[in-house]
Order: structure tokens, then C-alpha cells, then sequence
């Protein structure tokens, strides 16, 4: 799958504008927040700026902060690929690259620290497993994880279970 095809994915399971009083991240449109679009514009930004930011801009946050950057590029499986970018992008790129790296350990693949990089390390881990339909499910389970641990610490966050549990859903199992 096409990374624009991807993002299609992606918006469509972010949707538009919320600011929703117990989401951590604030004003969000296109799964894109406050926060995000102020590190990406190098300038404070208001709600009303994240409302009116456009699909294309979106698109150029997704590509370079969440796909780019972390090295998901150099995935080959396409459904890890996805899963991974929607982790990057729902709970950041460390989280997506600790997910994996807890994963690979469990396999018995990955030796080194779990630091939240898709490093020379990470990446030969990767190269070394011989199945991903495996790493594909652990690294799921480890996403589901990050969501009790969400709540654990915050019980608020109990309104986004069924929402994360769908978006999870909407991802292909292998």
C-alpha cells in the first residue's frame, strides 16, 4: 500500500476537528493537534488554527513527523507498515518504535535498550524475523497495552477504550 493510500486511511479514521475536554492533546483536526501544528508551523497556534488546518497540511505532518522521520519507511511488510504509522500518529513515533522493539525482544530478535528508535538495531531485528504475522500481533498487543496503561494512570482517558479499540479493529490483522 501506497503511503498516500495509507494517510487516506488515516484521515478517515481520524476525522475532523474535536476538542474534547479529557483528550490530553486538545484542539485535533485530522489527528493532527495543537501542539503538533505549533512545533510544525514554529509558532504558537490557536484551536481556531488547528480548525482551519487543511487535509494537505495534515498530509505533510503525517509523511514527514510520522512516517519519515521514525524510519517506517524502511519497513517492507505493508500491514506492519500501517500499523506502525497509526501508532506513531495516535501515540507518537517512540511509542510506535518501543512497541516494536518490545515485540521483537519478546521474539528473542532484539538485544538492545528499548529506547523508542528505529535505529541500525531495531531495523536488523526486523530483517532477522522470519515472522511477521507474529511480530504484526505482539506489536498490536503491546499497542493495546499503551491503552490500560493510558487509563491506568488517567482514568479519564476511559472514554477513548471504545474508539481505540475500533481504530485497532479497522487495521488488517495479518
Amino acid at each position: 500500500m501506497s503511503l498516500d493510500a495509507m494517510i487516506d486511511r488515516l484521515l478517515e479514521r481520524e476525522g475532523g476537528f474535536v476538542n474534547h475536554p479529557a483528550d490530553r492533546g486538545g484542539a485535533t483536526n485530522w489527528g493532527i493537534t495543537q501542539g503538533t501544528l505549533a512545533a510544525w508551523r514554529g509558532v504558537a497556534v490557536s484551536a481556531a488554527d488547528v480548525q482551519v488546518m487543511g487535509k494537505d497540511e495534515a498530509r505533510a505532518i503525517y509523511r514527514d513527523r510520522y512516517f519519515t522521520k521514525p524510519g517506517f519507511d524502511a519497513i517492507a511488510d505493508p500491514e506492519l507498515q500501517e500499523l506502525l504509522f497509526d501508532y506513531a500518529v495516535n501515540s507518537g513515533p517512540g511509542a510506535a518504535a518501543k512497541g516494536l522493539q518490545t515485540a521483537l525482544q519478546g521474539m528473542g530478535l532484539y538485544k538492545g535498550n528499548i529506547d523508542g528508535g528505529f535505529g541500525p538495531k531495531s531495523q536488523a531485528a526486523l530483517a532477522a524475523c522470519n515472522n511477521i504475522p507474529e511480530l504484526y500481533y505482539r506489536t498490536k498487543c503491546e499497542r493495546y497495552e499503551l491503552f490500560l496503561r493510558f487509563i491506568g494512570r488517567d482514568p479519564a482517558q476511559a472514554v477513548f477504550a471504545t474508539g481505540w479499540s475500533n481504530r485497532m479493529d479497522e487495521l488488517q490483522d495479518q
